[in-house]
């Protein structure tokens, strides 16, 4: 310990030398640096606006989607398909079949199977054989424990509309 004391005292005084220091050759280097002349800076790029795009695919079937085959696609016995544009629009048909997930069934004594669906935004709808869903002017034409058959008409690309089967399987 009494060796301590002495290393210590003398460490201070060599740090107390140190903040003594005088500062006049930092503040002649600050008075280099001021003294040189000041340099221009550039001037900021000038924007160009990208050209705009417009869309026009949004008929078509997604990319993302799987494609059908044209045999998958039915033909209409003898009747003209063609979607209701008079009918008021449900809940479901403002997100593509996609996005919906099949969840669950709901089985009500006396027969009525209930689907449970969820949407896009993450709420769940209960729907039955007859609602509709899907952008593409889909109904509910089956319900059962693994999946939801769906019949949507679209177009055919000659001026006429077809009807074309799609299913959504039971996930988790």
């Amino acid at each position: 310990m009494k060796m301590l004391r002495p290393l210590v005292v003398g460490a201070g005084i060599i740090l107390m030398a140190g903040c003594s220091a005088s500062f006049d050759d930092v503040r002649a280097q600050m008075d280099a640096i001021r003294q040189k002349p000041r340099g221009d800076v550039a001037p900021a790029p000038e924007f160009v606006p990208m050209p705009t795009f417009t869309y026009a695919a949004h008929q078509l079937r997604s990319p993302f989607a799987p494609p059908v085959s044209s045999d998958r696609l039915l033909l209409s016995s003898g009747k003209k398909v063609e979607p209701d544009f008079n009918r008021a629009s449900e809940y479901l048909e403002r997100f593509n079949l996609e996005v919906l997930r099949f969840r669950g069934t709901i089985n009500r004594p006396g027969g009525t199977v209930f689907a449970l669906i969820e949407d896009g935004d993450g709420g769940i709808q209960r729907v039955k054989v007859g609602n509709h869903m899907g952008k593409n002017h889909g109904k509910i034409a089956e319900i059962t424990a693994a999946q939801i058959g769906v019949i949507e008409i679209v177009p055919d690309g000659r001026d006429g509309w077809v009807e074309r089967p799609r299913s959504l399987t039971l996930s988790e």
